[in-house]
């Protein structure tokens, strides 16, 4: 599968590169945040959330919108998922990571088939925009020594409990969480816990590629 970064023209449908956002602090933050074996998320974290720099964000990135400033880390080589949310969610490693990524207009017939999905890498302190139109969902690792922790950005309540109501249009089947639609791959754990098979074709694994 070819990799690519997103300071290349592909990546342009996807999202941006954010630049003049002073990153140092929450990098400092976030790389005392725990890594383990398996793919952990954390909505919001305290050490990032308490940082004076959130208010800036939330005017620079969201025109102030309250923000919860939470985490994906670990080791994963694996697509398993893709979710959407109806707002862009902004990412930033302290290591070099890889997301996969598709669009929600190659949905067709409430499935995705995996081949329409793009690897990009993104490096280490650089802040990402993924767009509200962007399938995605858990990084993958570059280094299976270093694994990664990468900050997840999104407003506030995003991936917080599901809201109970009475579904009335097919795209209600997919919600996951608040503000969270989720289609999963047969093989993921996420649609063997009731999860919507949304994917059909292989469950992209980059192991042999990085």
């Amino acid at each position: 599968m070819k990799i690519y970064s997103v300071t290349d023209a592909e990546f342009l449908p996807y999202g941006r590169v954010i630049e003049g956002v002073p990153t140092e602090p929450l990098i400092k933050a976030l790389q005392a945040t725990p890594l383990s074996a398996e793919t952990v998320y954390m909505c919001e974290e305290p050490l990032l959330q308490q940082l004076p720099l959130v208010s800036q964000l939330e005017n620079s990135l969201y025109g102030g919108m309250p923000v919860q400033l939470g985490w994906c880390n670990g080791h994963n080589t694996k697509l398993n998922c893709l979710e959407y949310h109806r707002d862009s969610e902004f990412n930033l490693g302290t290591e070099d990571f890889i997301l996969l990524l598709a669009k929600q207009e190659e949905i067709k017939n409430n499935m995705l088939d995996t081949a329409k999905v793009k690897a990009f890498y993104v490096a280490a302190n650089v802040l990402v925009e993924i767009y509200a139109t962007t399938l995605h969902y858990a990084p993958c690792q570059v280094s299976a020594q270093k694994g990664f922790r990468v900050m997840v950005a999104l407003p506030k309540g995003t991936n917080t409990e599901k809201p109970m109501f009475t579904p009335c249009t097919q795209e209600d089947s997919r919600l996951w969480a608040r503000n969270k639609w989720l289609l999963a791959h047969p093989q993921s754990n996420e649609a063997v816990s009731g999860a919507v098979v949304g994917l059909t074709g292989n469950n992209i694994d980059l192991e042999n590629e990085i």
